[in-house]
């Protein structure tokens, strides 16, 4: 599985949380935004993990504008941390893209990280 890095904060340690809990499962890359957003779209990588600090702004703008809103997921925003099942239901209805609070990036990751290897 390649998933790309974006949004705007903790991208460094978005990409370390993601190959502690990608079981040697995932490559990782970090890319600016649009960059990021690019490979989603051109399927140079399957996922695309952002962090800002509301969740959806900064984290998946990009995203939102080239792939569409079906395909994004705000799992996060201030004082609502990621919820497992919400989690699931994104990628069952085919988000590839993940935004969320850089406060909770371990939280999302880790979740992210267990339903993508499940999936």
């Amino acid at each position: 599985m390649r998933i790309v890095v974006g949004g705007q904060v903790e991208k460094p340690e978005i990409e370390r949380l993601i190959k502690e809990y990608g079981e040697n499962k995932a490559e990782v890359v970090v890319k600016s935004d649009l960059e990021a957003a690019m490979l989603i779209k051109s399927g140079g990588a399957d996922y695309y993990f952002g962090a800002c600090y509301t969740g959806g702004g900064g984290a998946l703008a990009m995203a939102i504008a080239l792939l569409g809103k079906s395909q994004c997921a705000t799992i996060s925003m201030p004082g609502k941390p990621p919820v497992k099942g919400k989690v699931h239901t994104a990628i069952e209805q085919g988000a590839k893209a993940f935004g969320f609070t850089g406060d909770h990036k371990e939280q999302a990751v880790s979740i992210l990280m267990d339903a993508l290897i499940k999936k």
